[in-house]
């Protein structure tokens, strides 16, 4: 039976949810992972949470090693058999996670060895993005790259919400006493089987039509230079820096910012997490289809600039004593405006790159802006507003990122969406 789009989409969404499922966990998490791992005889909770804050980022610091690895591998050998590989490898590292003793048990030996589980997660999940969204692109009908990108992003949106209702439902039906003390284990281990699910889908699909067109090109495409890879890198990155760095702090890090700098209890801090998450959500795929319509740079620039705007606004409302209800409302808001980003970002990704490194340049330029500003934003955050008292860090972090990011979107050409895919 031949592959169809939809398949194609399915089985490259699947794995995609997996490694934001986990991404999310170890998030929502933070307080407890602290707690668990990091809070040594005479370290303090904030240290503990800086401590946990470092081993998040540093798993992104390696994924550009990864997207470069799992990238020349899926551009030279194709895009299945790749995705097969590092979906494998992400689950059972991710699994392993859920086993590992505490430093009540293993001493020092407990956050070094959390620490390398988290940088192998960084190199198998670095050769993620760029094979699932040349998967998506690829396979996608003319006049549709937005959309069937943007589910690239909906499997983020639901990656986190399956992680984030996966702990608070944890909270909520056993209780914060149980979470502390060894049912935060359960949502890691979940990961084995949502795996097996995702990897009997990849088995199942064909290589892209794209990529088998260019393998039987003769004479093959040249490759890229390396100085005009580097350019295109750098300006992705630019593109991307507003949707990383606002992602990760209104997305995974606001629920130990609620806790560690507001002193919001756990409960709390989830369900406005659970709120954020679900507002990303919503945007997604209306953002991608509305860019097939109107453009990338419409869409994104737009995004974009309502960030820079509303974003201090936002969290003046998270820090007012006001009804938990408008709090929700400030981060669904915020939620959904970084799903406009989201939506059509992969696509315009995609449209960047020739087929044959496409899968590299994907995973690179989206793995180094990831390292540089979601992987750090829980780490910088802490660490300035330990270091000034200042609680509006947060926002003026996202609203650095937005200047740049406008500059590099407004280079877009209005008619990319229109164009077909590179092939040399």
């Amino acid at each position: 039976m031949s592959a169809t789009p939809r398949r194609a989409l399915v089985a490259a969404a699947a794995g995609n949810f997996i490694e934001w499922y986990e991404f999310a966990v170890y998030g929502f998490l933070a307080s407890l992972m602290a707690r668990h791992f990091f809070q040594l005889a005479g370290v303090t909770p904030l240290t503990a949470m800086l401590l946990t804050w470092a081993s998040f980022a540093i798993a992104f610091f390696f994924r550009p090693l990864g997207a470069l690895l799992f990238g020349r591998l899926g551009d030279r050998y194709g895009r299945r058999p790749t995705l097969i590989a590092v979906l494998v490898l992400m689950t059972l590292t991710t699994s392993a996670i859920g086993l590992l003793p505490t430093w009540s048990t293993l001493g020092v030996a407990a956050p070094l060895l959390l620490t390398l589980l988290r940088i192998l997660q960084g190199v198998f999940a670095g050769g993620e993005f760029g094979g699932a969204v040349a998967l998506m692109t690829e396979y996608a009908p003319p006049g549709r790259r937005g959309y069937y990108g943007a589910w690239q992003s909906f499997t983020v949106a639901l990656g986190l919400l399956g992680g984030i209702a996966v702990v608070a439902l944890l909270a909520w039906t056993l209780g914060e006493a149980a979470l502390y003390a060894g049912a935060w284990r359960i949502p890691f281990l979940l990961a084995l089987p949502l795996g097996a699910v995702a990897l009997w889908l990849r088995l199942h699909l064909p290589e892209t039509p794209t990529f088998s067109a260019q393998q039987q090109a003769d004479p093959p495409p040249r490759r890229p230079s390396v100085s005009d890879t580097l350019r295109t890198l750098a300006l992705g990155m630019g593109r991307l820096m507003i949707w990383s760095a606002a992602g990760y702090t209104f997305l995974v890090i606001m629920p130990g910012y609620l806790q560690t700098s507001l002193h919001a209890g756990l409960r709390t801090a989830l369900l406005l997490a659970l709120l954020s998450n679900l507002g990303f959500a919503l945007t997604i795929l209306p953002a991608g289809w509305l860019s097939d319509r109107l453009g990338r740079r419409r869409v994104m620039v737009t995004a974009a600039v309502i960030l820079l705007l509303l974003t201090l606004p936002l969290l003046k409302v998270l820090q007012a004593d006001v009804p938990l209800l408008w709090k929700g409302l400030a981060v669904m808001l915020a939620g959904a405006v970084v799903g406009m980003l989201a939506g059509p970002g992969p696509a315009m990704l995609a449209e960047m790159f020739p087929t044959r490194v496409r899968f590299t340049g994907l995973g690179l330029t989206y793995s180094l802006s990831n390292a540089l500003f979601s992987g750090c934003a829980g780490l910088i955050i802490t660490a300035l507003v330990r270091q000034t008292g200042y609680l509006d860090m947060p926002a003026w972090y996202v609203m650095v990122t937005a200047l740049i990011s406008i500059a590099a979107l407004m280079t877009l050409r209005p008619d990319d969406h229109r164009r077909p895919l590179r092939e040399r």
